[in-house]
């Protein structure tokens, strides 16, 4: 396999479903054996011996399949520039998306997989191995959930939107932080933080949740979810930096740049975009 052209993505999708497969089978069964040990990247932000088994088995199964693409993997890196990663095939991995609900034996983990040409994401995976749901999307081809469509809901306003967001382990922007939040509660149904951004972007894809957005977020926590809920309807876009430490991904070209992150439906993403904004 050359770097100079595209694999099919029917082929690309069923390595990443396998890769996927073998990783939600670790997680489970670290969970359900009590072996699961805890470790600290900082203060708040976890690591532990299913994150680092799971991305292992992912990384070990594309490369047998394709052993010159490229990797950008929470866990490990193969130390490319940004630049670099928007050239060619990319993979695009988090082995456990939740890490802190999974050490807390919550249920709310994704399992995040994405094909990337030339910085541009072309297939999408996200498992949810602890709800038994695998949502999937090719680029150009819709969104799907264990094999069945999914489409955004038709919410027309924020006021009637439920929203998702999340907040980032480094408290540096944390008044802008909430005087966001609160100036989206004030105006949609509700908020939720659910804790795991690849599921949250998913859920808005198939109409769970209207609108996610977050800051400090890296390629791997968004790049499959983006591709599925852009197939499933959804708008995405970014908000407006007002903290330098919000800029963890402008060096990375097309869809690997997830700065200040939006993902709604389209009725209403311009509203929510002012709100963040204001």
């Amino acid at each position: 396999m050359t770097t100079k052209n595209a694999p099919a993505n029917s082929e690309i999708l069923k390595v990443a479903l396998k890769a996927a497969e073998r990783a939600a089978t670790i997680a489970r069964e670290q969970r359900a054996s009590l072996t699961v040990a805890v470790s600290f990247k900082d203060a708040r932000n976890l690591v532990t011996t299913a994150d680092l088994a799971a991305e292992k088995a992912i990384i070990e199964t594309i490369l047998e399949h394709f052993p010159d693409h490229k990797i950008l993997a929470e866990e490990s890196t193969q130390g490319h520039t940004p630049e670099q990663y928007g050239v060619g095939p990319l993979w695009v991995i988090d082995p456990i998306d939740g890490t802190t609900n999974y050490a807390h034996g919550h249920f709310q983990v994704g399992i995040s997989i994405a094909f990337a040409f030339d910085g541009i994401v072309q297939v999408g995976v996200v498992a949810a191995p602890f709800l038994a749901e695998v949502f999937t999307a090719v680029k150009g081809g819709g969104a799907f959930c264990n094999g069945l469509k999914i489409n955004v809901a038709d919410t027309k306003s924020l006021a009637d939107a439920l929203v998702s967001t999340g907040f980032p382990y480094k408290r540096s922007n944390a008044a802008n932080i909430c005087a966001r939040l609160e100036r989206v509660l004030i105006r949609c149904r509700d908020i939720r933080r659910l804790g795991a951004a690849s599921l949250d972007i998913c859920w808005v894809a198939c109409g769970r949740l209207d609108a996610y957005y977050e800051e400090t977020l890296m390629p791997w926590d968004g790049a499959a979810g983006c591709l599925i809920a852009r197939e499933a309807g959804a708008a995405i876009g970014h908000y407006a930096y007002d903290n330098d430490s919000q800029k963890l991904t402008a060096k990375y070209p097309g869809d690997l740049f997830v700065d200040n992150l939006i993902v709604s439906g389209c009725e209403f993403f311009a509203e929510l975009e002012s709100v963040l904004n204001a």
